[in-house]
């Protein structure tokens, strides 16, 4: 089954690091518009710690992926705001 990262940049997508970052940054991001930025890290933050000693390379890679996902489906919500416009769905 093909990467979701791929969506992503690949120095975002190949360090999980990063990727965590970004998930905490749209997490405030998101949080500051809700009311609600405590929760949302807070979420974000025990979704990564749940899973900080995980060894299975495609196991990591699935979570890897969750969180890319979860990034891109935000970034096409916020697409929507902006422009107006429903993003087409794929069937």
């Amino acid at each position: 089954m093909p990467s979701l990262q791929t969506a992503l940049p690949p120095e975002l997508a190949n360090n999980a690091i990063r990727l965590y970052r970004e998930c905490l940054r749209r997490a405030k991001y998101i949080g500051h518009k809700q009311h609600n930025t405590a929760l949302l890290v807070d979420m974000v933050r025990q979704q990564f710690k749940r899973h900080v000693h995980e060894t299975d390379p495609e196991k990591i890679q699935k979570l890897k992926d969750d969180a890319a996902r979860g990034l891109i489906n935000h970034i096409l919500y916020e697409s929507e705001q902006l422009s107006g416009r429903k993003m087409s769905k794929s069937a």
